[in-house]
């Protein structure tokens, strides 16, 4: 539910793209039991998990589904190593089973991350950190050390006894340390590797949890661009983003998870609440061949000198460092400044000195606002990543109550989504009839799970397109490649001609199929071609022209739409379409 200034405006009804069935729906029958207000990870898995009990459910977004704080995550399903010094050992032991059980259930885009920790004493922060777990006040940052860091990975192995879903971590001293990563830094002393897991495409991961609820049936239904934007007696007003058009769904219950938003949302609806403190994180993609083989293909993890996490992430071909953990004001937008590009600047040098990187090789930033609870003198690194629901009536329909949701993380998201699911179930005395754990999600279905499955697969898949492209879609869509690959059967389908990863057929797949209103819907978020930085701009008017073909924008709308997406990227992301066509 992040703000977005440079969507395009509202059109007249007569000029929207198509058919909004969507949205359609929602007017033809404009009630439900539960509303959903928010769609990122949090709001679309809580949809998916209420459709599956067969409730009469519907999710509504203001913006894009997963366009919010759930698209700017550092890419990780993981357990929370950190959080045993907050003593917030319940989150970390959920934390750890829902990473282990992602790992089975969404294999396609979750999968086990190597991850080294860089480290420069024996015993820093052995002292201060009983301080910070008994106040939860950083104090002086201190770097932590290896007796630390040690007893931490100990104790988090502990909560991995289910089957070892990943390996033990592993010590090395100096000479390993080097003898594995030469880049490293020669003042290192020594290594802890162990064993999170990587999520390469968030976004895609929580579409196919939408459309696992969308599948449920005609009770489930959901629409992007539609804000919730008031309450009165008719119930929750929403406004189409594309038509202007208002209009009010009734339920008997309304559950906020709009994320670092959920205040403003709460207010919208007549309460005003004061729930929430996010903090911003930024991070920044780059182009650097040097840095990516420094990496040797782990995450580089640790805490700075200053208290703040710092990864350095191999990731599609680029490097992706961050993050920041910064007080942000809602009303602004979160960009990644130039101070915080010297920053990962200065982490880069700190643990690969010899490894040169600039300006020139960042080709994507993205920053966004964490869901944090209100913290108030708490330091921003301690806020509790644990989650809570807050339960009210609403002020203009005492018979409907509104649920809140403060705080939440990726890497719970199943958990999250059925304690809240039983909140709802129990207010409106139902039962839950089915649980979603084990339960495979969206292309992790049937997925192939070892190499010779997957060559089966291939050999199954790829008659026409042949095993290199059948595998890249498997990589890409996971098992949900079957129905593209059934879509566009028989069509001579080829490759964009600015992009030859994708093709045509598959772009008008995704348009057709995937709920894209407005072109950075699909550059941004039903694909990484931004984030690789292979977003130019002929590429742009080539996606633009197939959006028009597959939507029917006219060519005022398509211009617009053009427009839009380069000042979103310019702003936003650091993306200058001119530039890229000039490396390009």
């Amino acid at each position: 539910m992040s703000p977005h200034p440079t969507t395009p405006q509202p059109h007249e009804p007569g000029r929207i793209d198509g058919t909004r069935t969507d949205v359609a729906a929602l007017r033809a029958r404009p009630s439900a039991d539960v509303l959903i207000i928010g769609g990122g990870i949090n709001g679309i898995a809580t949809f998916r998990d209420l459709a599956l009990q067969g409730v009469d459910v519907v999710l509504v977004e203001r913006d894009d589904f997963v366009s919010g704080a759930s698209s700017a995550s550092s890419h990780m399903i993981h357990g929370g190593i950190r959080y045993l010094e907050n003593g917030e050992f319940r989150l970390v032991q959920e934390s750890v089973e829902e990473r282990n059980g992602l790992i089975r259930i969404a294999p396609h885009y979750v999968k086990p991350l190597e991850t080294t920790v860089p480290i420069f004493s024996t015993f820093s922060g052995i002292l201060s950190a009983p301080l910070r777990f008994l106040t939860h006040r950083q104090g002086k940052p201190t770097e932590r050390g290896a007796a630390l860091i040690k007893t931490g990975l100990t104790i988090y192995d502990a909560f991995s006894r289910d089957g070892g879903a990943v390996p033990r971590h592993r010590f090395h001293g100096r000479r390993r340390s080097l003898a594995e990563l030469p880049a490293l830094n020669p003042g290192v002393k020594y290594t802890a590797t162990y064993y999170d897991a990587s999520m390469h495409d968030p976004e895609r991961l929580a579409l196919d949890v939408l459309f696992d609820g969308l599948a449920a049936g005609p009770h489930a239904r959901a629409a992007n661009h539609l804000a919730a934007v008031g309450l009165d007696a008719d119930g929750v007003r929403v406004r189409d983003g594309l038509t202007g058009v208002e209009f009010a769904i009734a339920a008997d219950v309304v559950v906020n998870t709009s994320g670092p938003w959920t205040d403003l949302t709460n207010g919208d609806l007549g309460r005003r609440t004061a729930f929430m403190g996010g903090t911003k994180g930024s991070h920044i993609v780059l182009d650097n061949d040097e840095l990516l083989a420094a990496t040797g293909g782990r995450e580089i993890f640790f805490e700075h000198e200053d208290g703040r996490i710092v990864l350095i992430y191999p990731l599609k071909g680029r490097v992706m460092v961050g993050t920041t953990d910064l007080e942000h004001d809602l009303r602004e937008p979160a960009v990644c400044t130039e101070e915080e590009v010297d920053y990962f600047f200065e982490l880069v040098a700190h643990v690969f000195p010899d490894v040169h990187v600039d300006r020139s090789q960042i080709v994507y930033r993205f920053s966004g606002v964490r869901p944090l609870p209100r913290h108030d003198e708490t330091q921003p690194g301690f806020v509790s990543r644990d989650y809570r629901i807050e339960r009210s009536d609403a002020a203009a329909r005492p018979d409907t109550t509104v649920l809140s949701l403060v705080g939440g993380k990726w890497t719970t998201f199943r958990a999250l989504a059925e304690h809240l699911s039983n909140e709802v179930l129990d207010l409106l005395g139902r039962e839950r009839t089915r649980s979603t754990r084990g339960l495979a999600i969206g292309g992790g279905a049937g997925y192939p799970a070892t190499d010779d499955a997957r060559q089966v697969w291939l050999a199954s898949h790829g008659d026409e397109v042949g095993r290199v492209r059948a595998d890249e879609l498997l990589e890409r869509y996971g098992t949900r490649a079957e129905l593209l690959l059934a879509e566009t059967a028989g069509q001579g389908d080829r490759p964009l001609a600015h992009h030859a990863s994708y093709t045509r057929g598959e772009i008008a797949w995704l348009l057709r199929n995937e709920r894209v209103v407005h072109l950075p819907d699909l550059v941004l978020r039903r694909t990484s071609i931004a984030f690789t930085g292979a977003l130019s701009a002929p590429l742009l008017e080539e996606l633009a022209d197939l959006a028009a073909d597959v939507l029917g924008w006219d060519a005022a709308r398509r211009t617009e739409e053009v427009e839009a997406t380069g000042r979103l990227l310019s702003e936003r992301h650091g993306v200058r379409l001119d530039e890229v066509a000039s490396a390009a």
